[in-house]
Parts: C-alpha cells; structure tokens; sequence
C-alpha cells in the first residue's frame, strides 16, 4: 500500500526492534486504527456508547462515526489519499475527535502540531511532512496564515469554526461545509502492517521538531499494551485531561487509549485548575492524567475539597519528575496516589508504569509494561550495578524511527543511529534501577549539569525551590563557566505581585542551604514573569540556556 519515497525512512539497518507481548501476538497485518477504536465497537453492539463528553453535550459512537464517516469522505474528495499526511493544529472539542479518526478512516496519515508553536516552526512542518491538508481551529490561525506564504506543498488549509466567508475569502476550506456535504457511509481503508499510522513531531525543546514515524501495527499494539496495563479503560470509564489531542502527548493519551477500551473521553478546551477540578465532577471523570505541574496547580485550586473527585479511580502522571512531596499532598487530600510512568514521542506512549506495582513506589516512574524490555547501563554499555546511575535503553513494541533522516545534511540520519543502537532505543534519560526492578527517574541526560566534578539533576534543585512561599515556577539549567565546566542557573517565576531582586535572590538562597547541598545552589538567578513550557507543561530548556 504505502507510497512513501524509501529514502523518507531510515535504512533498516537502523531500525529499532519491535517487540509484541505473547498476549498480542495475533495483531493483524492489515488493518485500520479508525476501525479498530471506532467502528469495532458499533458492530459490537455499543454504538450507543458515549464517546465523548464536551461541555454539556454527549456524543455516542453511533453520532461520532457518522461524522467521522462524513468527513472522511470529503477529505477523499478534497484529494486526499492513503498514506498522505494531514496536519492537525486543533483545540479539545469533538471536531477533533472527527477529524482524526477521519484521516484514519481513509488511511491517511495524522500529523499533529503544537497549537503553541511559531509560525516558521509551522512552515517547517508543513513542508518536512509534505502535508496535502491542514486542518485548523479559527482561533490558532493567525500563526497559520503567517505561514502561509513559506508553504511548498501546496497544502490545503481546512477551518474549523470561521466565519465561512471570512475563511473562503483567505483560500481556505470551510470544515462544515465540508463535513454536511460528505457521505456518512464510508469503508475503512485497510493498512499493511508498517504502513504509517502517524507522525509524531517532538516538541521542539532541543531545536526544530523532528517527525518521529509509528506505523500502524506497533500503534495498535502500544495502544492495547497501554490501556491493559495502565488505564484499564473500558466502557462507562471517562479518561479525563488537558493536555491538546493535537501535540503527541495528548494525541496518545485521548485519541487512542480510551477507545481501545470503548470509553469515553472528557474535553477541555483550555486548562484552568477551576475548571478541571469541577469537570471531574461534572463528567464523572474514572482516569484523571496529567503532568506534575497540572497537579502542583490543582493542588493549590482555592476549595480544593469542596470539588466532587469521588469517580475517579485512577490518577496518573508522566513526562517529568513528580516529587514525594507532590504525591504526598495529592494523596493525603484525596486519599488515592499519583501512579507515574515514562515514555516519550519516540516510543509513542508508555514504556513504563508504577501500575506494574501493588502500590507506587515514591519517586519512581514504574517497571517496565509487559513486552517491553529495559537495562540500565554505562558508558562502556555493561549493564549498571541497582542503584547506580546510567542511561536507559529497550525495546518494546515501538520505537524510535525518524522521518526524512537523508534531508538537512542526514542530521536526523545521525540521531537515528545515535538513538537506536543493535535494536535497541536510547532516548537519553539518566535513570538507576532497584533490586526490584522499579526505574528512578534521575534527569535528561543532556540537562546534567556537570560542575566542579559533581553530576547534577536539575530536578533536585527544583524541587527544593518550588517549596519557597514567594516561588510560582522555576526552571534549572547549567551553563558554561571556564573553571568549573558548569555552574547552575536558576529561573525563577515569583508568585503574583512580587518583584525579583538581590533581597529575594539572598532569601532563597538562604532558604536552600537548608534543603540541598552547597554545590548545588544556584549561582545565577534570573526572574521571568513566565517560564517557557510545551502545552504539556514540559519546560523548554534550551530558553532557558
């Protein structure tokens, strides 16, 4: 079926080795995800299922694959084919939910973007995925139209709630114009095994988005390992978040899990502590997941224990480090844990969970999920006595595999082969592993700071400052010093109505010498009135540098 160029992929010398749990053994070799997570469970008999919960309406998976079907084929009609990529920059509302499972559905291939991201990162995109659609929200188009005029590709720019003759006036498609026209009745276009399912675009934290390639089967298998092993979502379950289905966090998270399980999925559109804490309630919300810093701020929601959190079963966290001191205030206030994991866009999804344990494990991000192997090791690659700190490397049933690697002087040729090495992934996290197996977190490899001969993790440093009453948010990087190879900088939100000075730097350093080592207190301090996070909360370091 696929009509990717070869030269788009890797050699396959280079490829990582996918694995499939013995469980999931059976995958099909041809298949489609949409009817996989949709279709599947209408003939099963759940059509009337909700779907999806957005504000006060519900939709069952009956109304959404309708719409999906309608879409879909104007998406055909609009020239779109198997294998073709269609780039998403969208809010949380059903509409998205139509729009991915429709590029599905024709076998086409999803590239979600950042909402958050610039206008010459969205032309890069754009062109590096040779997208033959884009579809938008109205209100993150004003970057889109900038960028417009950089398009190589000839993509077609499809809106999603404009004034129609506003967005038919900048040559653009109206997407309810197109969504009434189409067919509801549509036949899911069936893949090959490694055919594309998606192309995940990093968030951008060490330069431009590199497109991380998942075919369809390890998508589908991930997906089935996923929420087996972790979410356990099935029907009358609602997973609930914020993190944007149209960023590759999100995109796993809400797009696949919950209908692997035949569950519902909780929209929201924009993130607010309020908000999220009544929607609990108000969708009945059974899995709540989340980075730290969305629970570091729902922790500090004004009436926290007024909010109904009685449905919720299951709270889960990835993405960065968690901190004791977060699971033991999320938990003494409702009386159930946090359970971390890892993974990454790379990998798809999760490589690891604390769910493979009774109960957490403080600090830790989990064991490996089923299929999936791990080992610590050092920089010889023998494998790390527990306790001791190395890099992280595996295989599972995805993997690491980049999109159009030859391009730019092969840079990306380059990270393939630094990052899967003999089969095995290497994403470049610093990780020690117990007697038992569990997996602690230590930091990105890249972000140690090495200062005087000491190794140190940033998130030591930050969780310590994030204790400091007038500290909001604060980031921790190292940067070049001619004597000490590195000295540790310090950036610092203060909370609303305080203003950074040398006062307030000797304050908190001060207030550190109680919490941390010597060597590692911060040797600059500079205050912003915001950090720079992706729109899944995860802090943009190179900024910071």
């Amino acid at each position: 079926m696929s009509k990717i160029p070869q030269n788009y992929l890797p050699g396959k010398e280079t490829w990582p080795e996918y694995l499939t749990p013995g469980e999931f053994a059976g995958a099909p070799d041809k298949l489609n995800l949409a009817d996989f997570l949709l279709d599947r469970h209408i003939r099963e008999g759940a059509g009337g299922n909700v779907a999806v919960k957005f504000m006060d309406k519900e939709i069952t998976y009956a109304q959404l694959q309708k719409m999906v079907n309608q879409f879909g084929n104007a998406l055909k009609d609009a020239g779109v084919e198997p294998q073709d990529r269609v780039g998403i920059r969208l809010i949380n509302a059903p509409a998205s939910l139509v729009t991915i499972f429709a590029i599905e559905k024709i076998g086409a291939v999803p590239v979600p973007t950042s909402p958050l991201w610039s206008r010459e990162e969205i032309a890069f995109v754009v062109n590096d995925a040779e997208m033959k659609c884009f579809v938008v929200n109205a209100p993150l188009m004003e970057q889109v139209e900038a960028a417009k005029p950089s398009f190589k590709c000839g993509a077609k720019v499809i809106v999603i709630g404009g004034d129609p003759e506003e967005v038919k006036a900048a040559g653009n498609l109206v997407y309810e114009e197109m969504l009434v026209k189409g067919s509801p009745n549509l036949q899911a276009t069936l893949l090959d095994a490694y055919d594309i399912g998606v192309i995940l675009y990093t968030s951008g934290t060490t330069g431009m988005p590199k497109g991380c390639i998942h075919f369809v089967r390890p998508t589908f298998i991930e997906t089935r390992v996923v929420n087996q092993h972790v979410y356990k979502l099935k029907a009358g379950d609602v997973l609930g978040g914020a993190a944007p289905v149209s960023f590759a966090a999100g995109f796993g998270t809400f797009t696949l899990m919950p209908f692997e399980g035949g569950a519902a999925i909780s929209l929201l559109p924009k993130f607010s502590p309020p908000d999220m804490m009544d929607l609990i309630g108000k969708h009945r919300i059974t899995v709540l997941t989340g980075l730290p810093t969305a629970y570091r701020a729902l922790l500090k929601c004004p009436g926290f224990k007024s909010y109904d959190l009685s449905s919720v079963r299951l709270f889960t966290s990835g993405g960065d480090a968690l901190g004791a001191e977060t699971l033991t205030g999320w938990t003494e206030l409702t009386g159930k844990p946090i359970w971390e994991g890892l993974g990454g866009t790379e990998m798809l999804h999760l490589v690891t969970s604390n769910t493979m344990n009774p109960h957490p494990v403080p600090n830790s991000i989990g064991k490996a999920l089923p299929g999936v192997e791990i080992r610590v090791v050092n920089a010889s690659g023998e494998d790390c006595k527990p306790g001791e700190v190395g890099s992280m490397i595996f295989k599972g049933p995805s993997g690491t595999l980049y999109w159009k690697p030859y391009d730019n002087n092969e840079e990306l040729l380059k990270s393939q082969k630094s990052s899967v090495v003999d089969g095995w992934n290497r994403m470049g996290d610093a990780v020690y592993m117990d007697e038992d197996g569990d997996i602690f977190f230590v930091a990105r490899e890249d972000d140690i700071i090495k200062s005087s001969g000491y190794r140190i993790a940033p998130s030591d440093i930050e969780e310590a400052m994030a204790k400091h009453p007038a500290i909001a948010d604060v980031g921790i990087v190292g940067i070049p010093d001619p004597e000490k190879g590195q000295i540790v900088k310090a950036v610092v939100a203060l909370k609303q109505g305080l203003i950074g000075s040398d006062k307030v730097t000797e304050e908190i350093n001060s207030f550190l010498r109680d919490h941390i080592a010597v060597y590692k207190l911060p040797r600059i301090v500079q205050y912003m009135d915001k950090l720079p996070r992706t729109p899944t909360g995860k802090l943009l370091r190179r900024l910071l540098r």
